[in-house]
């Protein structure tokens, strides 16, 4: 069977070398969508002995990154069923992730504040936030213009929360990254 990569618009690969993810590294990702676009890649980079937490809301897209899981054989790969939006939404042990990816999920919230939140909750110290998110419309795909991501209100999150912008680049024509660092 084969899958769609989801690397059209935003490329894992440089997602996962700028949040200098490697060998052993516990990462998850929040919303991460039918294709896994960030969780197989993810789940390579830090290998067996890493771990991958895949999180959606959406039950029948865990069942399809766990039955790809299952197809292709790669054992570090855990799917969790879980809210962002809700304090002690994800079912993780806190201090426990290296780094926490939000791939077009942040454009779904109004107040980026709790969902953020919830990913620092998890982080261990010195852990990193990935943020890549729509910063122009694509007609048919992704939100609206009056629903992009306001990355002002992400910085500023960061700021308050002992978090350090340690990259923000363009991703193409579409999207923004923001590399946050916690910086204790």
């Amino acid at each position: 069977m084969s899958y769609h990569s989801g690397n059209n618009l935003i490329d894992s690969a440089i997602l996962l070398e700028k949040s200098q993810a490697h060998e052993g590294m516990h990462v998850v990702d929040f919303g991460c969508g039918r294709t896994g676009h960030i969780v197989f890649s993810a789940a390579k980079a830090v290998g067996e002995k890493g771990i991958v937490y895949a999180v959606d809301i959406l039950k029948d897209v865990l069942e399809s990154v766990r039955r790809r899981s299952a197809i292709e054989a790669i054992h570090n790969v855990e799917t969790i069923w879980g809210d962002i939006g809700q304090k002690n939404g994800v079912a993780i042990a806190p201090k426990t992730v290296d780094i926490a990816f939000y791939v077009n999920i942040l454009f779904h919230f109004s107040d980026y504040s709790g969902v953020l939140d919830e990913g620092s909750r998890l982080l261990k110290d010195k852990g990193r936030i990935v943020v890549a998110d729509w910063q122009n419309s694509l007609p048919g795909i992704g939100p609206k213009v009056g629903n992009m991501v306001n990355f002002e209100k992400i910085i500023t999150w960061a700021h308050k929360n002992n978090f350090f912008v340690q990259e923000d680049v363009s991703l193409g024509k579409y999207h923004r990254g923001l590399f946050l660092y916690k910086n204790f």
